[in-house]
């Protein structure tokens, strides 16, 4: 059970929240609890959605994208996002077990994916404080300085949806991944 309110339903979300969720149902096809438990404020669900949205045109490709997202959800031990993401990375990224399993434990059997996977593990382990050889090694490993900025932005934005969901134990919609069984 959640530990605020989860909209059981679009409509009984916040009005504001409303068209935001309808966006997301049209998008994945459901509404997943939580974008509804995000709802509770729409400049939240707003703010994540802006951002995920304008990652998602970014450089990084599909598969990076959930690399990272898998590598920092099993570092901040969140479950909810470990679950999703597998999901998304098994089903729409099409990483197979064995890759999943890398990236969750901060690595990737592709070299330049590795390269992304560390430095991003690193990001959020340090909180921010990596070194001028991270930065290099994200580099030399064929990542432009946009890129490299955009591996920061998706620590951030994944960072924002596992403490949403910890903070408020979403109950999990997707097939259940748990951090404690790695």
């Amino acid at each position: 059970m959640s530990r605020i309110p989860l909209p059981a339903s679009i409509d009984a979300a916040p009005a504001a929240s409303r068209p935001l969720l309808e966006g997301v149902r049209k998008t994945l096809g459901s509404a997943p609890n939580l974008f509804r438990l995000a709802a509770n404020s729409p400049a939240a669900l707003e703010g994540y959605l802006g951002l995920s949205g304008a990652l998602a045109k970014g450089s990084l490709t599909p598969q990076t994208r959930e690399r990272i997202a898998l590598a920092v959800a099993q570092i901040n031990g969140c479950d909810y996002c470990l679950s999703a993401h597998a999901y998304l990375g098994k089903n729409l990224a099409k990483l197979d077990e064995a890759e999943i399993a890398a990236n969750r434990a901060g690595g990737s059997s592709d070299p330049k994916a590795e390269a992304a996977v560390v430095f991003a593990a690193k990001l959020v382990r340090e909180r921010g404080q990596v070194t001028e050889g991270d930065v290099s090694a994200v580099r030399m490993a064929g990542y432009s300085d946009a890129e490299i900025v955009e591996i920061v932005a998706h620590v951030a934005l994944n960072t924002l949806t596992n403490y949403l969901n910890e903070a408020f134990d979403t109950p999990i919609d997707f097939p259940v991944v748990s951090a404690t069984a790695a």
